[in-house]
């Protein structure tokens, strides 16, 4: 009896082991924000845009975005792909000033708590999804600029494409399907 529960209990020992690892995978670092950052979608160094900032992580290097919402639409574009390994956005509880978002001071997206349809303009004076680390200092700034805070999941998907066929896109957030 004992010959055959030994295998048994192993292998039930071995699989459980495993159970925490797998999805629990740690997100590579973000990189520092520098002068050769360059914007998907503009085509524009980075810096040059006031307000919260955003990369995507698929490899060795990242994708940079001029601000929060570029990253989040990025995410939500069927066209877009969707292997990357991260997402990081400007933490902006920590930002030394809106023209200035910090080059070091990033939360991963996914975590963050968004101030949408505030008074602040991000990159090329678009409506910004203005990200913290902490839903305290989202809502003091929703306080100070109006707007209502959201989790990631929760960022209407026509606030940040406008209204159209990619708000319900299979996958994009905000989606139905």
């Amino acid at each position: 009896m004992r010959r055959l529960l030994f295998p048994i209990i192993a292998a039930a020992a071995f699989g459980l082991a495993g159970c925490g690892e797998e999805g629990s995978a740690a997100l590579p670092e973000p990189f520092a924000l520098t002068q050769d950052a360059m914007g998907r979608y503009c085509g524009m160094n980075v810096l040059e845009h006031p307000g919260p900032k955003g990369q995507i992580i698929f490899g060795p290097e990242p994708i940079w975005f001029s601000s929060a919402r570029d990253a989040v639409a990025f995410t939500m574009l069927p066209e877009e792909p969707k292997t990357y390994s991260a997402i990081y956005v400007s933490d902006m509880k920590h930002a030394p000033d809106w023209d200035n978002p910090g080059a070091d001071n990033w939360v991963d997206a996914r975590a963050a708590f968004y101030v949408i349809g505030s008074s602040a303009r991000g990159g090329m004076g678009a409506a910004e999804t203005v990200p913290f680390s902490t839903r305290d200092a989202a809502e003091r700034f929703a306080q100070d600029n109006g707007g209502e805070v959201v989790t990631f999941e929760d960022i209407p998907v026509d606030y940040v494409l406008g209204p159209g066929d990619a708000a319900t896109a299979p996958g994009a957030v905000g989606s139905t399907q």
